[in-house]
């Protein structure tokens, strides 16, 4: 679910098409950034992707029932992440590889996220937010899923992160080591002020208004006003993790341009 978040789109969608990813569901909650004619040219591009238009207020949850719904008949697992947010497999497998490897009781993979910070820049990345953000915390935060639609609760009852599966079906932590989210979250201040005028897709209060402030869902030593701290830049920054660049790098730049797919 997006809201003018056409910037980070492209390179998301051919990053994951990479590692095996067959179709996307973008629900549009009211952008205005006119990602419509990015997603048409997706589109063209043989990505198979789709937009639908979500206007509602704060109904992320409502959102992923439905798309859960639409699902079922098309995809075997769905994985519900945001646009700033992209599998890594430090292990070297594949997403194929991971999924074929699980027993056939487990319905729902969770996967740890690690947050980014904006790694020292004070512009967004040219090449793209995976070669640009390299510095992350060292504890992971939350966990996003994959899921067996079919294997989903009737209610379709689900907490953003994962869903209630019917009886008879588990979920599994997923390992680490063998694959986890980098979530592009803190980056350079020009991009992250837009949080302060984007509202926010859930139930949680939108960033300007001066309500729940202590929230795990505003960023830690920010206020309720787009005022850039004088050290922004070198925030959120525990580890240097250059993981996923480097396989970015080696798998998808094009060694006559040292272009990468989303640049062209």
């Amino acid at each position: 679910m997006v809201r003018n978040q056409a910037p980070i789109l492209r390179e998301w969608v051919m990053y994951h098409a990479s590692i095996g990813v067959q179709s996307w569901f973008i629900y549009d909650n009211n952008s205005d950034d006119d990602i419509s004619s990015l997603i048409e040219s997706l589109d063209d591009e043989n990505f198979n992707i789709t937009r639908h238009v979500w206007p509602w207020i704060k109904t992320q949850e409502a959102g992923f029932s439905h798309c859960a719904l639409r699902a079922k008949d098309s995809c075997e697992w769905v994985g519900f992440i945001d646009v700033d947010e992209f599998l890594y497999f430090p292990s070297g497998l594949s997403l194929h590889d991971v999924i074929r490897n699980l027993t056939s009781n487990v319905a729902e993979v969770r996967i740890s996220c690690h947050t980014f910070g904006p790694s020292g820049l004070k512009r967004a990345p040219t090449k793209g937010v995976m070669l640009g953000y390299t510095c992350r915390m060292a504890a992971p935060e939350r966990h996003k899923s994959i899921v067996r639609p079919e294997a989903l609760n009737c209610s379709l009852i689900n907490s953003l992160h994962h869903f209630q599966l019917t009886s008879g079906f588990e979920f599994v932590n997923m390992k680490r080591n063998v694959l986890v989210i980098n979530h592009y979250k803190y980056q350079a201040w020009e991009v992250f002020k837009e949080k302060f005028y984007r509202r926010p897709s859930t139930y949680t209060s939108d960033w300007q208004e001066n309500k729940n402030l202590a929230s795990k869902d505003r960023t830690p030593g920010l206020g309720t006003k787009a005022i850039e701290p004088s050290d922004w830049s070198t925030r959120f920054c525990e580890v240097v993790d250059t993981g996923l660049r480097d396989r970015v790098v080696k798998m998808l730049r094009d060694p006559k341009t040292q272009m990468l797919p989303w640049q062209k």
